[in-house]
């Protein structure tokens, strides 16, 4: 089943174009990692896909429906780059997470034991259920991180995406980040990450998309980590010079991996 369909995308800001001629296909189950230097508009990618910065050009679908006719947003989970889970109002993890059912349950419905359920199962899942009564300014960086990806797994969507969930957040978290969108993935679910690099994660990524000034310029396997020896009885690819130029390869994609 598709679940995102971008074909020929071109989207910018204030008249400006950052993406241009973009398409890419997410299909069910699919973990796919979104890679690029800053600026190269891998961020970029994501938001326009979820209706976040207009497009100028292209077609984009959801679950097989064009992105503006759209409406079963609960089915999709949203972490942003990394933002204060308390945004400033004095609320609890609990309360923040238990946010994340607002679409499903709708803004005027008391909680239900099935919306409790969920809160705790998706901040279990983040290994901070014994923080459900704590004021979210109370907690670290990364654990306040982890309370924005347990807000979006306790809406029980079908696609999470996430922008650099791993950014400037501690080992232990990028760990527990890697176990809990582990389990989400095993359950059938589908991912899209904007990651600077894949750390933890990287055995749970199926495909890896390179995206260079607004284009994309390669997809498939995951990269090897830099400083890995291919198997001398195999190829290996490596990454284009202008792209090592660029930044956005610290490493030489895997065999298998599609150029554009």
């Amino acid at each position: 089943m598709s679940i995102v369909e971008v074909r020929h995308l071109a989207a910018g800001y204030d008249g400006r174009e950052i993406l241009r001629d973009v398409s890419l296909s997410v299909t069910a189950g699919d973990v796919v990692a979104i890679l690029g230097a800053n600026g190269s508009g891998k961020s970029t990618l994501i938001r326009t896909i979820l209706g976040l910065v207009p497009t100028s050009h292209g077609e984009i679908q959801l679950f097989g429906t064009p992105q503006k006719r759209f409406r079963e947003w609960e089915r999709i989970g949203y972490v942003p780059q990394r933002l204060g889970a308390g945004s400033g109002v004095p609320a609890t993890v609990g309360e923040v997470v238990a946010s994340g059912r607002l679409a499903r349950r709708g803004v005027l419905s008391f909680p239900r034991a099935a919306d409790k359920a969920a809160v705790r199962d998706a901040l279990t899942a983040v290994g901070l259920l014994d923080r459900i009564g704590d004021p979210v300014a109370t907690l670290s960086g990364g654990q306040q991180q982890r309370t924005l990806i347990a807000r979006a797994l306790a809406g029980r969507p079908d696609l999470l995406v996430l922008d650099e969930p791993n950014a400037g957040v501690d080992a232990a978290s990028q760990e527990a980040f890697a176990a809990a969108l582990t389990r989400f993935a095993e359950s059938g679910g589908t991912i899209m990450l904007v990651l600077h690099e894949l750390g933890p994660l990287r055995p749970l990524i199926g495909r890896a998309v390179v995206v260079h000034d607004g284009r994309i310029a390669h997809e498939g396997a995951p990269p090897e980590p830099a400083g890995h020896h291919a198997d001398p009885d195999h190829d290996h690819v490596h990454p284009h010079a202008d792209e090592v130029k660029a930044g956005i390869c610290e490493w030489a994609p895997a065999e298998g991996t599609k150029a554009y």
